[in-house]
């Protein structure tokens, strides 16, 4: 397979980000957290040479490396993301604990990696259907496989 198939998309993503924005709104991640999700994803062809099986997929094995990044961003805003205060209300006695290194952030990683690969698969389902309804997929999921 090869990589020259995320060229043809570049437009079909640009409008694909415009209309998935509603969906990250909704999430509990904010616009600065999704960009970093988006940083760390790497969308692939599965079974490119099958076309009746062939579908993008997104590969979330690096998000762990923007995780603690996540959090930051999200305190250098104060805490508001559009899900509201995602810092969970854990005031003085939560920043000892962190700070101890005895704080919930595994818990809190562990649900904003899976809120994150929900979001991200979701965004790949519908860069799929975009392709799929401007009549390209085909196009697209050929030059995945190599094909001429």
């Amino acid at each position: 397979m090869t990589d020259g198939w995320q060229d043809l998309i570049v437009g079909a993503r640009m409008s694909v980000d415009q209309q998935f924005a509603d969906r990250v709104q909704a999430s509990g991640l904010s616009r600065p957290q999704w960009g970093l999700v988006m940083t760390a994803v790497e969308f692939e062809f599965e079974d490119a040479d099958d076309p009746e099986a062939a579908r993008i997929v997104a590969n979330t094995s690096s998000l762990e490396h923007v995780l603690p990044e996540m959090d930051n961003v999200d305190q250098q805003m104060g805490g508001m993301g559009p899900g509201g205060d995602s810092s969970g209300g854990s005031g003085v006695v939560g920043g000892i604990k962190d700070a101890l290194g005895i704080g919930g952030d595994d818990d809190d990683h562990e649900e904003l990696a899976d809120e994150s690969q929900e979001l991200a698969q979701a965004y790949a389902d519908e860069l799929q259907a975009f392709l799929e309804e401007e009549g390209r997929f085909e196009e697209v999921r050929r030059a995945a496989a190599g094909e001429s």
